[in-house]
């Protein structure tokens, strides 16, 4: 029997919160795992960014990543990883650095998903190159931005093709509205999208590997308000029907970290925006929400390198439009894409390790997210974005909402870990 060392590594921008309770867990569980024949242990560091020799072996089996979405060396570096070392990486950096919102809005439309009609527009002006005006000249179409909006029908959201973050992201309810913001959109490409009101929900769900967490979410509310503290607040049926959207999704597009959000009118849920790979980690946005982020994240990612998983690279599209072509109704479809993005995530053999290998997590955890390190880690990152008179304030604020969360939940595991 070889004892061998399965490294994390953490690719990190910003964050301060959750990679101090990630890694502090990880060690407090302390797994010696028997694994065909092998005692497997873990251990995780950050990522650093430096110069890099490409035929250079890699340090890590698996990397938690913050920040290819943004940060192009780290970028280059993951995608080199992975195809000299087969690195194992959250997420598919091919597919996050090329599908936008727009790509994802028309993928999901070709499942049959109910996204609302959507519309995409040229930019109002334009960042001067060499071939533009020939271009514009020659090809642009004058068009008439006011018949668009009645035809869509209001209201209407006007958003950018490739944003984040609720960034010019505007509510229009008029024609007059919807030339005013135009106007001030300036180089951004657009996307007009109906509005789905009335509406008696809107929800976020976070899936990481096959698992999820349905949060109410409101988007008025200030930041730190936005995830509601509501728990099993949607019907069994309801519930599923946004775990497996969510799931089909993440599949789809080789993302182990992503969220969708959900709009509920009638019964039917449509989903609005699910281009949010690497969604919010920290404490200060998911308060409640975070012991559970922190858990799922070691249960995918000590999977993934205790079982070697392989980096799906390909994207195996063309099933989900097999099953999209067939003349069928579309629960029967979404059964199918469900069974495609099981496979896709080993759900059978991922809930049969963290049966046999992670039972202890939720004990360890209750009793890590009472501790001195966590009270510390909430601190570290209030204090780098509240002014010093907010500071104490929000600090118990986040720190009173996370042990709640230990009396409702923190004893067992209450998310489901699939469909």
């Amino acid at each position: 029997m070889a004892n061998i060392t399965r490294k994390i590594g953490l690719s990190l921008g910003a964050d301060i919160c959750w990679p101090i309770c990630y890694e502090e867990l990880l060690k407090q569980l302390n797994l010696k795992l028997p694994i065909d024949g092998d005692m497997i242990s873990f251990e995780s560091s950050r990522v650093e960014i430096e110069p890099f020799d490409l035929r250079k072996q890699c340090n890590y089996d698996v990397v938690i990543d913050r920040l290819t979405h943004w940060y192009h060396i780290s970028r280059e570096w993951i995608k080199t990883e992975i195809l000299v070392n087969d690195l194992y990486v959250f997420n598919n950096p091919w597919s996050l650095q090329s599908m936008e919102k727009q790509t994802t809005y028309a993928a999901m439309m070709r499942l049959g998903f109910p996204v609302p009609d959507t519309w995409m527009i040229p930019p109002k002006r334009y960042e001067e190159s060499g071939d533009l005006r020939p271009t514009l000249s020659r090809y642009a179409k004058l068009f008439d931005l006011g018949a668009i909006g009645d035809r869509i029908g209001y209201p209407l959201y006007m958003k950018p093709y490739d944003g984040g973050a609720w960034v010019g992201v505007t509510g229009i309810h008029n024609q007059q509205e919807l030339l005013n913001a135009y106007e001030s959109s300036g180089t951004r490409v657009m996307n007009l999208q109906k509005g789905v009101e009335p509406n008696d929900a809107f929800v976020r769900c976070v899936g990481l590997g096959p698992q999820f967490r349905m949060v109410n979410y409101d988007p008025g509310a200030p930041l730190h308000d936005r995830y509601c503290m509501d728990h099993d607040f949607l019907p069994d049926d309801q519930a599923k029907q946004m775990r497996d959207m969510t799931m089909v999704i993440n599949a789809f597009f080789g993302w182990d970290f992503n969220s969708c959000e959900g709009l509920r009118q009638e019964g039917v849920w449509y989903p609005i925006d699910f281009a949010n790979a690497c969604p919010d980690s920290q404490v200060t946005s998911l308060h409640y929400h975070f012991p559970w982020l922190i858990k799922a994240n070691l249960r995918w990612s000590i999977f993934c390198a205790a079982t070697n998983r392989t980096m799906k690279t390909n994207l195996n599209w063309q099933s989900y439009f097999d099953i999209a072509d067939q003349d069928i109704p579309f629960e029967e479809k979404v059964a199918a894409y469900v069974d495609l993005a099981r496979d896709h995530f080993n759900v059978d053999e991922f809930e049969s390790f963290c049966a046999e290998h992670l039972s202890q997590l939720d004990e360890v955890a209750n009793e890590f997210f009472a501790s001195d390190t966590v009270h510390n880690a909430i601190r570290d990152k209030v204090s780098a974005l509240y002014p010093d008179d907010e500071i104490e304030s929000f600090v118990e604020l986040f720190w009173d909402r996370i042990q709640t969360w230990r009396q409702v939940e923190g004893a067992g595991v209450v998310s489901r870990i699939s469909s």
